[in-house]
């Protein structure tokens, strides 16, 4: 059985001349893919109306709320004491989103529940993707 978590976070968009658009989004982590978490955002916060996921290491989660992490597309930084800044960069553009610090932390101690640090096994996915490469054999 796989365990999954989700959890609501509030989190708010930084606009042009530093306006700041409340986005629902969706904190997610799944046993079936334990070194990710993923962050969803309802149709209507993209360009397109779309709905959105971005998908970035735990570990870079975890780095991020104590300092400055990440090098490609996504980069996150505590922004004060109670908020941080996920930096998220695509061919389309940028986007500057602001968490609440707490609520960022009880979702990466909830995901260490889920599956422990240094406690994440890939094998089973790795024989899943092997069987359907080699279609059996």
């Amino acid at each position: 059985m796989d365990t999954a978590l989700a959890q609501p976070a509030r989190a708010r968009l930084i606009a042009s001349g530093h306006q700041q658009v409340s986005v629902r989004s969706t904190l997610r982590y799944t046993a079936a893919d334990p070194y990710a978490v993923h962050i969803d955002f309802p149709g209507g916060a993209s360009l397109d109306g779309g709905s959105v996921t971005w998908t970035f290491a735990r570990a870079l989660l975890e780095e991020g709320l104590s300092g400055p992490a990440g090098i490609g597309d996504v980069h996150i930084w505590p922004c004060g004491w109670a908020r941080t800044v996920v930096e998220l960069h695509s061919p389309h553009g940028l986007a500057m989103i602001h968490f609440e610090t707490a609520a960022l932390r009880r979702f990466l101690r909830r995901s260490y529940a889920v599956v422990a640090a240094g406690g994440e096994d890939l094998a089973p996915i790795l024989d899943e993707g092997l069987e359907s490469l080699l279609g059996g054999v």
